[in-house]
């Protein structure tokens, strides 16, 4: 269940209830009138099935409550109420599999923006994997991955290709690109910093790596992995299974490629440095791809769903589309 606070103007009060009790799969309906004062307006609040959130959300958008109030959406931990276990059955659908659209959009974009501390993870991410790289040691590669935050911006490309917010794709985009150079220029100082202290060698390179010699020698399991973990991402966001990220993190091979480009580059190994890139924008790519196909995939399933949509009598009908 996800619980909605909401502050209506008073001309509006009236058309949100209606919406609200209306709507299946809500409860816990409270209307206090005269509570709000910035914005001034009235303070409804309800209880909302995960699967009819979404349907709710466009419309009380389309009623302009975002423009003229404000809506806050908050997940319920627990609830302990009948009404909320029945609220849950009406709705139609599981909750797990229902996509909360505006949700989606607000995540990616604070996970997409270029910013001081996700440069900071980024570049870090990648001399972890430098290390990992020069001792040919999975475990820091794999640490690394983990530690990367790179699928904050794909997924913000996915959304914004999907959703066509032009503004959206083209952020996470110079996020994603501009964070990568970053990490890199530095992971390449980085390296020659390691050279001069005597921790890193020259030739080190060359030297046979079975772990971690998969990372600038791209095959075409390169890109089928990264369209798997690209849709396994995707589904962990859209849905209440966000656990699963973790997983998808450790799966690709983006961080480690970008390393591997860093210290090839420091020592001139310019062949491992375009095998590196290669792998990287092997990853990239399958990711960005089976990402957008999950969400297209997600808006055809829910248009088919809202074309059966259960309501209570009297519902209105309408609104945005995703």
């Amino acid at each position: 269940m996800l619980h909605l606070r909401m502050i209506t103007p008073h001309h509006l009060t009236e058309q949100v209830v209606k919406l609200v009790e209306q709507t299946v799969g809500t409860t816990h309906l409270v209307v206090l009138k005269g509570a709000a004062r910035d914005p001034e307006g009235d303070l409804v609040l309800c209880d909302v099935a995960r699967e009819s959130a979404d349907e709710l959300l466009r419309e009380m958008r389309s009623l302009g409550v975002d423009r003229t109030g404000s809506i806050a959406v908050e997940n319920i931990g627990l609830s302990l109420s009948r009404r909320a276990d029945e609220a849950e059955e009406e709705a139609p659908g599981e909750g797990a599999d229902a996509v909360i659209w505006e949700q989606l959009s607000e995540s990616t974009h604070e996970e997409s923006t270029l910013t001081i501390t996700y440069s900071a993870f980024l570049i870090l991410a990648t001399m972890i994997a430098a290390c990992g790289v020069v001792l040919d040691n999975a475990v820091l590669i794999v640490g690394a991955m983990a530690v990367g935050p790179e699928f904050g911006p794909l997924a913000g490309i996915c959304t914004g290709l999907v959703r066509r917010d032009s503004k959206a794709a083209a952020r996470s985009l110079v996020a994603l690109l501009v964070g990568f150079a970053f990490a890199i220029v530095a992971t390449t100082l980085f390296s020659l910093a390691m050279n001069a202290l005597g921790l890193f060698h020259p030739g080190i390179l060359d030297r046979p790596r079975p772990n971690t010699s998969f990372i600038w020698q791209p095959d075409p399991f390169s890109f089928v992995v990264a369209v798997l973990a690209g849709a396994a991402g995707m589904l962990s966001l859209t849905s209440a299974k966000s656990g699963a990220l973790v997983g998808v993190a450790i799966s690709v091979t983006t961080v480690p490629a970008a390393a591997n480009a860093a210290v090839a580059l420091g020592y001139g190994e310019f062949a491992q440095m375009w095998g590196s890139a290669e792998q990287l924008l092997l990853n990239l790519l399958g990711i960005i791809v089976a990402g957008s196909l999950t969400l297209i995939g997600w808006k055809l399933l829910r248009r088919t769903q809202h074309a059966r949509m259960l309501r209570r009598p009297g519902a209105p009908r309408g609104g945005a589309g995703a």
